[in-house]
């Protein structure tokens, strides 16, 4: 398994964001936990027991209670500084669940899987924590994330320093996501993404937001040479060269996969076998069928 990111440094960011406290960098966990919520809203069941993973506010695990279809909710967290006062809490590891198999209903994930070094892993205890037929969701930047930062960075450091060094981290194809899930046994997966555009008056407030959020760089490889004012003041000139509205105001692209997958069942709905089927494609399209020659026809 390679380790693309420090597990310290991961946790330090988090514990200063929450530290920060600034409730206005929170709009992406405030999105995830809106659409999560809905998807929650829509499935016609009630969850008993529900977890939510890494959820930093809570604001997720309060979005799922509002639902209706939740009885209760398990708030996992990697220190007591994450502690809120209305939610049943426990500490463990970001990559470590502290779940008896078959023991949830529904466990949900927002805005913490990109940051873990075993996501294959990760997921299997997912999916052994939840009960047959158990649900779960999950909200993780993707690829396009962060892009255009990223473009400007590594343009910014080649132009200076003769050289680039990693300064944004990696994130998921939407199609590398639903294998994870696939591979990790869960059934009927499906995977969506959904993309969201915020404007900056400049690089700088985008890169103080990414620092309240926790977002900043935890890469194993990343450059230990600090941004000095000459790096900063050449990438904020060509991110508003390159990526600045009319207006002057600069976009940062932010994407988020949904995910959805069931812990396996056997009620579950199960694909048709091959050769299964009881009428003709051309009769169901109400069309004439068309034989085509075969290779050795021609």
């Amino acid at each position: 398994m390679d380790i693309v990111f420090d597990p310290a440094l991961v946790e330090q960011n988090r514990k200063r964001a929450s530290r920060l406290g600034d409730d206005k960098v929170l709009f992406l966990l405030d999105i995830a936990a809106d659409e999560l919520a809905d998807r929650i809203a829509i499935v016609e069941r009630h969850f008993d027991h529900a977890v939510e993973l890494h959820g930093a506010t809570g604001v997720t695990a309060r979005r799922m209670m509002q639902t209706g279809k939740v009885g209760d909710v398990l708030r996992v967290e990697t220190d007591a500084v994450f502690a809120g006062t209305d939610t049943p809490f426990t500490v463990a590891p970001l990559e470590q669940l502290p779940l008896e198999p078959a023991s949830a209903n529904l466990i949900v994930s927002p805005l913490t899987l990109h940051l873990t070094n075993d996501t294959p892993g990760t997921l299997i205890q997912i999916r052994r924590a939840l009960k047959p037929d158990g649900l779960f969701l999950a909200a993780i930047p993707g690829s396009g994330t962060l892009q255009e930062l990223r473009d400007v960075l590594l343009t910014a450091e080649a132009e200076l320093n003769g050289g680039a060094s990693p300064r944004v981290i990696p994130f998921a194809d939407v199609r590398d996501v639903g294998a994870l899930l696939q591979r990790a046994g869960f059934a009927l997966p499906v995977t969506d993404a959904e993309t969201y555009t915020v404007r900056y008056d400049s690089i700088l407030p985008l890169m103080r937001d990414l620092r309240a959020m926790g977002m900043a760089n935890p890469l194993v490889g990343r450059s230990r040479r600090p941004l000095n004012r000459r790096f900063l003041t050449r990438a904020a000139e060509i991110y508003a060269d390159k990526y600045s509205d009319p207006d002057g105001r600069i976009r940062a692209t932010f994407s988020i996969i949904y995910v959805s997958g069931w812990a396996p069942h056997e009620n579950q709905q199960k694909p048709l076998k091959p050769g299964s089927a009881k009428i003709r494609l051309a009769d169901a399209l109400k069309t004439a069928e068309i034989t085509l020659p075969r290779r050795d026809d021609t």
